[in-house]
């Protein structure tokens, strides 16, 4: 298991509550793995703390990230690092920022 920070920009924190800042303890999906990958920190996300079900499709599209969100690691873009299989350690910092915006 590993704590990490987590930040919500961009007005996705709307989705979570009006949480913009958080810290979770994410545990591996997968039993023979200790390790915890962002996939892990996804589902956690939206089983944990997406208040209501309606805000799923606002957050994940088949079964990631949806279009639109970008997703930093330690500021480093995701996709520089393995996307959903990126291994997180203690005290990382994760920040899923919405670029998307109405008008």
């Amino acid at each position: 298991m590993v704590a990490v920070k987590v930040e919500f920009l961009g007005g996705l924190d709307q989705v979570f509550g009006g949480v913009r800042n958080t810290k979770c303890v994410v545990q591996p999906r997968n039993e023979d793995n200790d390790e915890v990958t962002i996939r892990d920190l996804i589902d956690h996300l939206a089983e944990k703390m997406i208040t209501n079900d309606k805000d799923m499709d606002m957050f994940i599209q088949e079964g990631t990230v949806r279009p639109g969100i970008l997703v930093l690691v330690n500021d480093t873009d995701w996709e520089l690092e393995d996307k959903e299989e990126c291994v997180l350690d203690d005290g990382d910092l994760v920040s899923f920022t919405s670029t998307l915006h109405g008008g």
